[in-house]
């Protein structure tokens, strides 16, 4: 059997009677090794095995952008009357958007946009685009007037965004942005990107040596969530302009915070970093090592061959990929502390770790033969998670950053929770083109990537 297509057929090999697993007892068969071939016997797999579908995948990309494309409209409304306001000179601090299950300019959706331009790029499928374009489009048409009127009102709606606080405010909503605007949208995006580039360059906290900072939860504190919220925005802008200063920064800021956050024992993250403290918190939490290899892909996506720190950061990657790889649970999620069995298995950070192994392996940057099988059994789980509504369930809620383990075992979780929208998307697209690039087949009863 050579088409990884033809694995569903491997379910009916032999059939036998299984003792239902319980503690200490798993997938025990009464068949004997004289009359059946156990090798070839169907484990108890918890989630599906083997079977990856192009077919089933796409459809399932299909059904996330129909849930979003209806519950997040691109309007705008007067929050006092719930008229509809399309004169967007005359939006002040009462213009908000309509009421939808998502926010459009939050960081999580920034993702998703991005993600909607990887889906079609994946399928030939234009609708996952204009999902982006029409709504990047809307954004920009609503912030226009109060760029070119500096000291005018701000609509609500787009206040963080043109008057940020942190780099949540638009880093990543920037990012894809610069995406869409390099994918031939039309909409006045530069204004915004710049705006935003300069905010990131000039005004966001930083330490003494340039790396991006927070004063909360303490003073002079590092999330590792901030490499999302700051990297690729500076790593796009130096593919849109071609000016290596952006690439510098972007390459400047991954080296620094792996110097103080990467163990490099474990191949894991610290979440948090806090200048002064002499012992750091050791809590290696899922979506932030998410954000961090998120970040690495994005840049190496577009930075130069000959860059002087590109084989420092592919190795980084490398190292990373390895260490995540090392504490999948046997589920393919991944837990939300890593390494914490004990704590829940988490949606958003596998889907991640999924896009960003199947990222690496399309792109030639790891071995495929070693990490396909996990990144597949990774987007085997995300599966189970997405309804048939099309909303995306395990996903943990926005987190800050905690000192002790309590704070993370107990995170909500939520189908509203935006971070799982995005990851769960670029996921399905990034495999999708790993299953076309690459030829798969079971082997001796597990998942083994061959040659075509």
């Amino acid at each position: 059997m050579t088409s990884f297509h033809r694995l569903a057929g491997l379910t009916a090999l032999v059939a036998v009677s299984f003792c239902h697993p319980s503690a200490g007892q798993r997938n025990e068969t009464k068949a004997t090794d004289s009359d059946t071939p156990l090798h070839l016997l169907q484990p108890d797999y918890p989630v599906p095995y083997g079977k990856v579908s192009p077919e089933k995948t796409t459809e399932l990309l299909q059904r996330i952008h129909r849930y979003l494309d209806q519950v997040t409209p691109p309007q705008l409304i007067d929050k006092r009357t719930g008229a509809a306001i399309t004169d967007f000179s005359k939006a002040d601090e009462n213009a908000v958007f309509a009421k939808s299950d998502f926010r459009l300019n939050s960081y999580e959706w920034g993702v998703t946009y991005a993600a909607m331009l990887l889906a079609s790029e994946a399928t030939g499928d234009p609708r996952y685009k204009k999902y982006t374009d029409d709504r990047l489009g809307f954004l920009a048409q609503v912030a226009a007037p109060a760029l070119k009127s500096p000291g005018g009102p701000l609509p609500g709606a787009m206040k963080s965004y043109l008057k940020p606080h942190a780099l949540d405010d638009g880093g990543a909503l920037t990012a894809a942005m610069i995406k869409t605007l390099r994918a031939g949208n039309s909409a006045p995006l530069r204004p915004l990107i710049d705006h935003f580039l300069d905010y990131i360059r000039t005004k966001e906290y930083k330490l003494a040596d340039g790396t991006l900072a927070r004063n909360r939860p303490q003073p002079n504190t590092l999330w590792l969530d901030d490499l999302f919220m700051g990297v690729p925005a500076l790593a796009q802008m130096g593919k849109l302009t071609g000016d290596s200063k952006y690439y510098d920064e972007a390459c400047k800021q991954v080296l620094q915070f792996s110097e103080r956050m990467f163990d490099k024992q474990k191949g894991l993250y610290l979440h948090g970093w806090v200048e002064g403290m002499s012992v750091h918190p050791v809590f290696h939490w899922g979506r932030a090592n998410g954000w961090a290899l998120l970040t690495k892909v994005e840049l190496l996506d577009v930075l130069p061959e000959n860059h002087p720190q590109r084989a420092r950061i592919l190795s980084l990657l490398r190292a990373h990929i390895q260490g995540l790889t090392a504490v999948q649970s046997g589920s393919g999620f991944w837990h939300q502390l890593l390494d914490r069995n004990d704590s829940y298995l988490e949606t958003s950070a596998t889907a991640i770790y999924a896009y960003g192994i199947a990222r690496a392996i399309n792109n030639g940057w790891i071995d495929g033969k070693a990490h396909a099988p996990a990144c597949l059994l990774a987007w085997n789980a995300v599966t189970t998670k997405i309804t048939e509504k099309g909303q995306v369930e395990g996903t943990c809620v926005g987190t800050g950053m905690g000192f002790d383990p309590a704070f993370y075992y107990h995170r909500p979780i939520s189908p509203f929770a935006a971070h799982g929208y995005g990851p769960v998307l670029l996921a399905g697209a990034e495999v999708l083109r790993l299953l076309n690039k690459h030829a798969f087949e079971i082997n001796d009863s597990s998942v083994q990537m061959t040659s075509r």
